[in-house]
């Protein structure tokens, strides 16, 4: 009983050290925390700083223990999940304490501002720092500048007894998904994570009331994304740009761009309107303009082809207007046009085809747009899309090319950190091409291990060649000279319309 009243004390105190709660909360807080693990004694016990840990998971974890010997909850990940959000959701402030904070340190640094709201949503365990430490992450020298890589560690495996539990529990539309603003304080119902340390900021872009929150996965520095107050599908149109260049002119340190809003090309959530942006200059971004380009009647604006696997127009402007009326422009004329001789068509009968994944971000006073043409087509020879990772790389990459891996970040799935281990060790032996082929682990890996002249083989650096290529499959106009002139032939489309 002495550990349970040192492990609470223990957590006041970090709720007091991180600012979550403040002295006149102390009381209060104790009071809920006694009531959530159904206790009627309190004990006052010291606890030194040293004893404090930077984030809170390994003090709910002994509270979870606690509650799973006394039979306050079963001893599954979900149930754990379930009642350490509950706990933190005792210490974290409420909403509007939350946007008054934030509005307060904007006035004198929006970047101190949104610094101290990610570090706040990670003090909360909303961004579960333990998990994020697993991922892995490197870089790797291409021709296109530093591609990123990240296996991705930090979601945790499914517990079969939560699966089998979540079968019983009726169905719900509250809230209608995971992005939904209702997600704010939210218990968590069946596989509908729960949300109680949850806050969101609120900001008005083209008289629409949206919500930035960060991603509980963080990819990348201040990983945001910026979502509707309504549920409504992901549309890509003159509104997009309006809205992505309206966030910049007041969080001017961010990039902030979208999915495209068609299967295949699109981002795994195109049923609630959102963009993603944060505090980090990707490999796009870094990218230099390898051709110049004008655009007739925009000739003030600043314009070319990125020298990208994929294909990127960027354009550049102090006017917010130009900018906003040429990548609608761009995007108006992309959606209806083909080039049969790059295989590029924009409708099958009625199907569209066309969209575009647009990145924003500030340059100085200027607003800076990359325009990434997409086309979801598929075929007999590529089912799962013309220009999407092709099946020569799906031992590495096969999901959809979305806004972050466009930007020069693969976000590589888990099973590959244990592949690429066991590949390891097996290139140590005179066999190794044989024991890839016989293992039912790494067989998919075999033609990619079999391809190198020996055993000689940097993993990491050939996992980030695998990722340029995968890059290029999605590009629609090819990195040849054939590819280079229908490229310009789409600009001139534009200048004639």
């Amino acid at each position: 009983m002495a550990e349970i009243h040192g492990t609470l004390n223990r957590l006041i105190k970090y709720g007091l050290e991180n600012e979550l709660i403040v002295d006149y909360d102390e009381i209060w807080v104790r009071n809920e925390l006694m009531d959530l693990f159904h206790l009627t004694e309190w004990k006052e016990m010291p606890i030194s700083a040293c004893m404090m840990p930077k984030y809170p998971q390994s003090i709910l974890d002994t509270l979870c223990d606690y509650a799973v010997e006394q039979g306050i909850i079963e001893d599954t990940a979900g149930n754990r999940e379930l009642f350490d959000t509950k706990i933190m959701g005792k210490l974290t402030p409420s909403p509007s304490q939350v946007i008054d904070r934030f509005r307060e340190t904007s006035e004198f640094s929006k970047e101190v501002a949104t610094r101290k709201f990610y570090e706040f949503s990670q003090k909360t365990n909303y961004i579960r720092m333990d998990r994020i430490a697993k991922n892995v992450y490197w870089q790797v020298p291409t021709e296109y500048g530093d591609l990123e890589i990240t296996i991705n560690l930090s979601k945790p495996e499914k517990d079969p007894r939560d699966i089998e539990r979540q079968k019983n529990i009726p169905s719900s539309s509250y809230p209608k998904c995971l992005l939904c603003y209702e997600n704010v304080g939210y218990a968590g119902m069946g596989a509908h994570p729960a949300r109680q340390n949850h806050r969101v900021l609120p900001f008005i872009l083209e008289e629409e009331k949206w919500y930035l929150q960060y991603s509980p996965y963080v990819y990348y520095n201040e990983h945001a994304i910026v979502f509707s107050r309504e549920h409504r599908p992901m549309k890509i149109s003159r509104d997009s740009f309006a809205r992505i260049t309206a966030f910049l002119e007041q969080i001017p340190h961010y990039f902030l761009g979208s999915n495209a809003d068609l299967p295949i090309v699109g981002g795994s959530i195109l049923s609630h309107d959102h963009y993603q942006g944060g505090n980090h200059e990707f490999p796009m971004a870094k990218a230099e303009i390898e051709e110049e380009v004008v655009f007739k009647g925009f000739e003030k604006v600043k314009a070319g082809i990125v020298k990208w696997p994929m294909s990127v127009l960027r354009i550049s402007s102090p006017n917010r207007e130009a900018i906003i009326n040429l990548s609608d422009k761009i995007l108006k004329i992309w959606r209806e046009y083909s080039d049969e001789n790059c295989g590029i068509y924009a409708y099958t009968g009625e199907e569209p085809h066309n969209t575009i994944t647009p990145i924003g971000r500030r340059r100085g006073e200027a607003f800076e747009m990359d325009l990434v043409l997409r086309n979801n087509r598929r075929s007999e020879a590529h089912p799962l899309g013309i220009f999407h990772p092709h099946e020569a790389y799906h031992n590495i990459k096969k999901e959809n090319i979305g806004l972050i891996e466009v930007m020069g970040l693969a976000v590589l799935p888990g099973r590959l950190k244990e592949e690429l281990e066991i590949i390891r060790e097996y290139l140590q032996e005179e066999k190794y091409l044989e024991k890839i082929k016989m293992d039912e682990r790494v067989q998919k890996h075999y033609a990619w291990i079999a391809s190198f002249p020996n055993s000689e083989i940097d993993l990491e650096k050939e996992v980030g060649r695998v990722f340029a290529h995968v890059l290029e499959d999605a590009g629609v106009y090819k990195r040849t000279e054939e590819g280079r002139r229908g490229l310009l032939r789409f600009v001139e489309a534009v200048n004639e319309n």
